[in-house]
């Protein structure tokens, strides 16, 4: 029954935020999600993720790239991706395999890729208290025997989103630490990387946001120099928009840009951005049958259309 009476409340919190997107017949529902879920914030990585995804995602311009996710009867999961860069013919690849024990909440993620170095990562989650997440990763490269350990906690509840890594070093730990408070929509995160090594900050972030089911507005400035903002918009169930811009004091030229991403039916989207620099990016997925998704994308000089030096890129992606 308490089920039944969360998702009767959702049309009304959707109401308030955009009455007109109601009358849409394909309006997707999980704008709704995002907005009921709002009271625990992002984490500072994830502020203004929704425009980014559209800048990035539904793109390989250079690259022929295979993903490919299974998982085992006894719920070993396997994620290999290989890609071949089409102007040098590199080869990169990874492997990882993912357990989870759900009664204790534990994880165990095994790495591999063909720099030949070995992670391993253990996460513990929603045990000591709910909303904690303690994580602790190692790599290791047999080659040059290089070693590194961090050590990740992670802590969300209402209104608050923190996280502190330290990575562990023979000439002293590195900690970053980021933290996001949300209400009603409105969002502030600061983030910072402490060197202990060198006794110094080496990283000094601040954003400020605004997200609703539909709607997300993000800026930031990076080190006082570094300034940046993304603007992303549902304008309806199959067209998203997204807009960003940044520059550097101390220079005069800014970089901008706008992207879209329209959904054609259930299996095919397509998406287009273009930037200040003439740059025209275009791709579209296909979802060829359950679990097989294809992906073309080509990247074009404004610039200099006739000399050449456009990139094209194609993807597959298998899941079963």
């Amino acid at each position: 029954s308490s089920s039944r009476r969360a998702t009767g409340s959702l049309p009304r919190a959707h109401a308030s935020v955009c009455p007109c997107a109601c009358v849409s017949p394909s309006y997707h529902p999980e704008t709704l999600a995002s907005s009921a879920e709002m009271a625990v914030p992002p984490a500072y990585a994830d502020l203004g993720k929704s425009a980014k995804d559209i800048f990035n995602k539904g793109y390989g311009f250079g690259l022929v790239k295979l993903d490919v996710k299974t998982k085992s009867a006894n719920g070993v999961e396997f994620k290999t991706s290989g890609s071949s860069n089409i102007d040098t013919t590199k080869v990169n690849a990874n492997l990882e395999t993912k357990y989870k024990w759900d009664e204790y909440g534990l994880t165990f993620t095994e790495k591999w890729n063909t720099d030949n170095t070995l992670g391993t990562e253990i996460t513990v989650e929603d045990q000591i208290t709910k909303g904690l997440k303690l994580a602790f990763d190692t790599t290791f490269s047999p080659n040059t025997g290089k070693k590194s350990g961090k050590v990740k906690t992670a802590y969300k509840r209402e209104f608050l989103n923190v996280g502190c890594d330290v990575d562990f070093d023979f000439a002293g730990p590195t900690i970053h630490a980021a933290g996001v408070l949300g209400y009603e929509g409105w969002l502030a995160g600061y983030q910072m990387t402490f060197d202990s090594a060198k006794s110094k900050m080496t990283r000094n972030n601040f954003a400020i946001g605004y997200k609703t089911g539909d709607f997300q507005l993000h800026t930031n400035v990076n080190d006082g120099s570094e300034f940046g903002g993304s603007v992303y918009q549902k304008v309806n169930g199959n067209l998203e928009t997204a807009v960003n811009l940044a520059w550097t004091a101390g220079n005069n030229s800014t970089r901008f840009g706008i992207a879209a991403k329209y959904q054609l039916d259930s299996s095919a989207s397509i998406s287009a951005k273009v930037n200040n620099s003439s740059l025209v990016g275009v791709g579209y997925t296909q979802t060829l049958r359950p679990g097989v998704k294809l992906t073309l994308s080509a990247l074009v000089d404004g610039k200099s259309f006739n000399s050449g030096g456009h990139k094209l890129g194609l993807g597959l992606e298998l899941e079963a």
